[in-house]
């Protein structure tokens, strides 16, 4: 068994049994309330920069397949449950979580009170923490939590995109409409694959370019629509992605999901904010204010955009969160700009949304649904 310690800013200082890889992980501890879904969750680009703690007791019962990958690597810094499973059943697994963070040189706690750490989260809101494994030193542990060198919100986004512009066909024969297959630019900010495999299935040409990529290049692929991706950290900061949005919106359709829509409200003159302690899960229930109706949908985020501030932008809200009524979607009165703060493609999760926004990208884009 290996020592493991968990040291968050306040002073708490949690004690359990490490797995994974023996070292040290900082970031922001934060929570999800996802019962299934950690190979998802953990290979998110947007959890970059921050420790992952599971609400669920037991992580890791069905082991890891590695086909519901969001990207070629865990992101989370570091992994925080109550019990991980030794030796899960499923006739997809190949691996453990055990061996899956050892794998990933990623650094794991177990054996601790996770619903005391998220009642403190909840109540105190999200703090920098520590985890360090191989060592029970909690003074360290807080020490470093307090100390370590943050990572800026740009070094973040710069660590999750694509390094080069990359085309990716859409499927062929499903583009449906009277005209050939739309081609949409889509600016990687830690794009999730299920965003490309659903705008791919559904025909569409896709150009991911990176973070950094200026309006005159984007306008050199000639787009049909500008698509902004979800990602890590403070949309501020994605000063590229929101000059983007500005450049375009108008010209052609702008659609965008969680990060990307924080940065698509921003550049058209709203603002955003941190929330207490964010909003993670697979359960997250949403209103739909035009027609009136409940979806529950799976969110990862921890700004929003302020709706005060939408007034005079152009936008109104189309989605609100039922629990707290954060903003969860905005369209455009007369342009089409569009964009949802909850993710429509997720798996696991619910797939209520799915066809909802996709189909309004397909619609908007002139296919047939």
């Amino acid at each position: 068994m290996m020592k493991a310690v968990l040291g968050l800013e306040d002073g708490t200082v949690i004690k359990g049994t490490g797995f994974g890889a023996e070292g040290t992980a900082c970031g922001e501890l934060v929570f999800t309330t996802q019962f299934t879904g950690y190979e998802e969750a953990l290979t998110d680009p947007s959890y970059k920069g921050q420790i992952l703690m599971f609400t669920n007791p037991l992580i890791g019962n069905y082991g890891v397949s590695g086909e519901r990958f969001q990207s070629d690597n865990i992101h989370a810094e570091g992994l925080v449950v109550r019990e991980a499973c030794k030796k899960p059943y499923h006739y997809k697994s190949t691996r453990s979580i055990h061996r899956f963070l050892e794998d990933e040189g990623k650094p794991g706690i177990e054996g601790v009170d996770t619903r005391m750490l998220t009642i403190g989260a909840r109540e105190r809101g999200t703090m920098r923490a520590a985890l360090i494994t191989g060592s029970d030193d909690g003074e360290e542990a807080v020490d470093v939590a307090r100390n370590f060198p943050q990572v800026t919100d740009e070094e973040l986004i710069a660590r999750v995109t694509c390094k080069e512009p990359r085309f990716i066909p859409g499927a062929e024969g499903a583009w449906k409409g009277s005209d050939k297959p739309k081609h949409a630019v889509v600016v990687d900010l830690g794009i999730k694959r299920n965003i490309i495999n659903n705008l791919h299935k559904r025909g569409i040409d896709l150009t991911l370019v990176p973070a950094t990529t200026k309006p005159k290049e984007i306008a050199g692929y000639e787009p049909d629509m500008l698509f902004i991706s979800n990602g890590p950290g403070d949309p501020e900061k994605a000063i590229d992605a929101i000059n983007a949005v500005k450049a375009f919106a108008g010209t052609i359709p702008v659609a965008g999901i969680c990060f990307g829509h924080q940065i698509i409200s921003l550049a058209m003159g709203a603002r955003t904010y941190k929330l207490k302690f964010g909003h993670r899960g697979g359960n997250q229930p949403v209103k739909d204010l035009i027609e009136n109706r409940i979806f529950i949908s799976s969110q990862n985020h921890g700004y929003a955009v302020d709706a005060d501030s939408l007034e005079g932008t152009g936008l109104y809200v189309k989605y609100l969160n039922a629990n707290d009524r954060t903003v969860e979607g905005v369209s455009h009165k007369d342009l089409d700009i569009f964009s949802v703060q909850f993710h429509p493609e997720a798996q696991a999760g619910p797939l209520d949304t799915e066809e909802t926004f996709f189909g309004k990208v397909v619609k908007v884009l002139g296919g047939d649904l």
